[in-house]
């Protein structure tokens, strides 16, 4: 008889307790995406969102447009200095802006949405100069979030003199320096600074590399589409 109330009691408080949620799946952080196709032109200008139209206070200087990037020339598809996202991660990367003005700081963008035409040339730019192990240690990807619209590049910069804080390491350096962790002292300090301001928003760090930034949305879609 006193099992029997003990069952009673127990499938009561069961019944009772809330429902748990499930854990939400994390961002993906490995260098590779899937190979999904390629959308329609009209598609990316549907999806893709200028950063500029969100918060015209970030700085944009996208490096694959010019010669100063890794390759020494600008690559295929950037044909402008105009940073695009999709619309969630774009209005996010406005809100870490909007916290981040209150301390005289600014986000300073070096890459956003990347054409694939673009890592395809970084790809061929490996193989061609010997430097197949950027791709396999996860430095150069042959399918990068940059083609979703769902990865950004950037750092921080003073609102008032324009100065890029100290981070230890330039902007697309290939090398341990680089991982997040890897610092001292104000470059240490700066980096989880960006670290924390982004992770606010939902982006998610790439740890080998300080300025890298991810954002998850479900069914993403692969781009190709000219800057412009």
């Amino acid at each position: 008889m006193r099992l029997s109330i003990l069952l009673v009691a127990a499938t009561a408080l069961t019944a009772c307790a809330p429902a748990r949620r499930p854990t939400p799946a994390p961002t993906p952080t490995g260098v590779n995406t899937d190979d999904l196709p390629v959308a329609s032109a009209d598609v990316a200008e549907r999806l893709l969102v200028d950063v500029a139209s969100v918060d015209s206070t970030i700085v944009v200087e996208l490096r694959y447009a010019t010669t100063d990037n890794f390759t020494g020339a600008p690559l295929p598809g950037y044909l402008a200095n105009r940073a695009f996202l999709r619309r969630e991660p774009a209005y996010a990367l406005g809100r870490v802006q909007q916290h981040l003005v209150a301390d005289g700081l600014s986000l300073k963008v070096f890459d956003a949405y990347r054409p694939a035409r673009a890592t395809t040339a970084m790809v061929e730019w490996a193989e061609r100069t010997d430097r197949e192990a950027l791709l396999r240690d996860g430095y150069i990807a042959s399918r990068s979030r940059h083609n979703l619209g769902l990865a950004i590049d950037l750092t921080l910069v003073d609102r008032a003199s324009g100065a890029e804080l100290e981070m230890g390491t330039p902007f697309d350096t290939f090398d341990a320096t680089a991982h997040t962790a890897n610092a001292t002292g104000a470059a240490a300090r700066n980096r989880q600074r960006l670290k924390a301001a982004m992770e606010t928003e939902g982006f998610v760090n790439y740890d080998k590399e300080w300025w890298h930034f991810s954002y998850s949305l479900p069914n993403p879609v692969r781009f190709d589409w000219v800057i412009r």
